[in-house]
């Protein structure tokens, strides 16, 4: 009897202080949230359109105005920029093909179609430029052109 009452007391005991153990204190995972991604620019943008449709651009393509193309003086050519107008919100994806504008105070020149989307109301707009990853471009052109 002594002997079930000593086992007994050991298997409470076992299952007391394993009950007991003391929990780790891991540390909790932060969250970490994204960002916000700051402009490459922002600035006046104008547009080009009738004048210049048909000429060879600085890439050597022709310039088809209905085209979503713009101009900048020093992103590389083939660059994609998201370009979102300030003063409605909205925004348009244009492929840059073309160097300018050559008028001071700008930062880009879209082509028409380019600015019909974003609803310039004035010759010039303020607007905000994104650089974006061609991966995520859907396009009509293939990549390896």
């Amino acid at each position: 009897m002594n002997r079930v009452l000593s086992i007994l007391m050991v298997a409470v005991f076992l299952v007391a202080s394993v009950g007991a153990a003391p929990v780790p204190n891991h540390p909790v995972p932060q969250v970490r949230t994204k960002k916000a991604s700051r402009p490459y620019q922002v600035g006046n943008a104008s547009w080009y359109g009738k004048k210049f449709h048909g000429r060879t651009t600085a890439s050597g393509e022709d310039f088809d105005m209905f085209e979503l193309t713009a101009a900048h003086r020093q992103l590389p050519l083939g660059t994609y920029v998201k370009v979102t107008d300030l003063r409605n919100g909205k925004w348009v994806i244009v492929r840059v093909n073309d160097r300018g504008p050559y008028i001071r105070g700008r930062i880009m020149d879209l082509s028409y179609g380019a600015a019909r989307m974003l609803d310039f109301h004035a010759g010039v707009e303020k607007v905000r430029l994104d650089i974006v990853e061609p991966e995520t471009v859907a396009s009509n052109r293939s990549l390896t052109e």
